[in-house]
């Protein structure tokens, strides 16, 4: 990869596309050259902000482009396979807005095309480069928390309702990368039932369970109709417990030195004493840098090292994989659905690394 900056292409000026295009123009090791989008009253918005940054309504003119080495893709999730697939496939490479595809075997192709090609494909998973999921993240790696007990999250807004994927493809998403992220454990089966208030649409809430070998379970609630916005999830150990706040301005991550002790039976089995161990809680120092600033500086490193991007097409994969496991079992009133071994998404990675 040339010294210069990266040419940077986006398409998909709509709700995160002004996002990415600010944290990419920004960046001293990036330009952006050109934005497509189909609605031309946003591209004439973006030009008034963006007055060196060509505009177009044809994709192809990026795809075509020989300044642009890498595309940005910000569009609905239904279109995230074709835009992806043809910018490989013109040599660029790609960051896709999360999830990278509408199923696993179309993610399967991604990875496919860009190895053979040797791209960088990385998915917008923003929160695995938040500072607050790094630190919990950092303190689960030093056992700060012992085992892990649970993992129990509720993600829920008013909105944004959309036409193309149901409510766990657009939030639950976050949680499920986080928890592939943060844990030494993959899930073995997932179980979910989800409820659709809006007639046309699909599941505007849904209740997923995640299980694994060992005593660890996670539970993911997400919603559209909530009256508030709410962020927050709750992680258990055998030593400490973690509550993870997003909307907090500052203390995001409150480590809790509390728990249960359990003392064997004296004399009847039958019975279990449970102690409670009250200790101090701390907030570490979580860093106000923001996360696409830092995902932005890794898609460039890793675009000129080669080297695997932390939320790239195996990381991408694992996640389809849970997310399409959990739509069957809402389809089947909750039954769990066993997800494929983990043994497999390891060699694959190692072989694709």
């Amino acid at each position: 990869m040339r010294d210069s900056q990266l040419g940077i292409g986006v398409v998909g000026y709509g709700y995160w596309g002004p996002n990415l295009v600010r944290n990419f123009s920004i960046n001293p090791a990036t330009r952006v050259v050109s934005v497509s989008d189909l609605d031309p009253g946003r591209l004439g918005a973006m030009g008034q902000v963006y007055p060196g940054v060509t505009t177009t309504t044809r994709y192809e003119d990026l795809l075509k482009d020989t300044s642009i080495d890498a595309i940005v893709i910000a569009t609905p999730v239904h279109t995230h396979y074709e835009l992806a697939i043809a910018a490989l496939r013109a040599g660029k490479h790609v960051l896709v807005e999360k999830p990278l595809a509408p199923s696993a075997d179309l993610v399967t192709r991604l990875i496919d095309e860009a190895d053979r090609r040797g791209l960088t494909l990385m998915v917008d998973h923003t929160f695995l480069y938040t500072p607050a999921v790094q630190k919990i993240r950092e303190l689960l790696l030093k056992k700060e928390l012992g085992d892990i007990y649970y993992y129990d999250s509720t993600r829920s807004s008013l909105g944004l309702f959309q036409r193309d994927v149901n409510v766990i493809w657009d939030l639950a998403v976050h949680d499920i990368s986080i928890i592939h992220h943060i844990l030494d454990e993959e899930p073995i089966a997932v179980s979910a039932t989800g409820s659709c208030h809006v007639v046309g649409s699909p599941e505007n809430m849904a209740h997923i369970t995640l299980f694994f070998a060992n005593a660890c379970v996670a539970h993911v609630s997400v919603n559209w109709l909530s009256p508030v916005k709410v962020r927050q999830t709750f992680i258990g150990g055998s030593k400490k417990m973690i509550v993870y706040d997003d909307l907090e301005p500052t203390e995001k991550v409150k480590v809790y030195d509390r728990g249960i002790t359990l003392d064997p039976p004296l004399v009847d089995a039958q019975q279990l004493r449970i102690g409670y161990r009250a200790g101090d809680m701390w907030a570490p120092h979580i860093s106000p840098t923001e996360a696409l600033q830092t995902e932005v500086e890794h898609f460039v490193d890793c675009v000129r090292t080669g080297s695997q991007p932390i939320s790239g097409g195996i990381s991408a994969l694992r996640v389809i994989e849970v997310l399409e496991a959990a739509s069957r079992s809402i389809a089947a009133q909750g039954k769990p659905v066993l997800l494929k071994q983990p043994r497999q998404v390891r060699e694959r990675a190692r072989a694709t690394a």
